[in-house]
This record gives structure tokens, C-alpha cells and sequence, in this order.
């Protein structure tokens, strides 16, 4: 899972060497975090939000046949940092 939404994102971003995709096990499901380069960030999320539920349709979809709960969060750079701080 975490492959597809890596190839996703760096398909549709413009620095996808800044794509970076972490699986983080949740107590009930799997929890993909997305963080891309603070400049493709709108490119990720889409008009509307359209290609961030796409995204989470797909993922939602193979989690279902594996037979898991999954969820895709898009982060900051800010919230990354945060994140690895604690």
C-alpha cells in the first residue's frame, strides 16, 4: 500500500525526490502519512480535495482486500518535523 501511494504522489508532483510516504500502526488500522515538498503540496491535495480522496479511495480499496482498516493523512513539513521532535 504504502508503495502505491508513493508512486501516486511521485507521478503527480513536480520534486518527487521530496515524496516521502511512512507507515505508522495505529491500534485498529494502518495509517499512511504523505509529505511531499511544500510546493506540491496543492498538486497532492487537488481542486477540491478531488486527487487526496482519489488517493484514499484506492487505498481504502486495497486495505479492504487485505482485509485491514487504512488511512492516508497529508502532512506539513512543519507537522513532520513536530512529529519526529517528540
Amino acid at each position: 500500500m504504502k508503495e502505491l501511494i508513493e508512486y501516486i504522489a511521485k507521478s503527480i508532483v513536480n520534486k518527487p525526490e521530496a515524496v516521502v510516504v511512512t507507515e505508522e500502526q495505529d491500534s485498529e488500522r494502518l495509517v499512511l502519512k504523505l509529505q511531499v515538498d511544500p510546493e506540491d503540496t496543492g498538486r497532492v491535495i487537488g481542486k477540491q480535495g478531488r486527487v487526496a480522496q482519489a488517493m484514499r479511495t484506492l487505498l481504502r480499496v486495497m486495505a479492504v482486500r487485505e482485509g485491514i482498516r487504512a488511512r492516508l493523512e497529508i502532512v506539513s513539513e512543519a507537522e513532520a518535523e513536530a512529529e519526529t521532535s517528540q
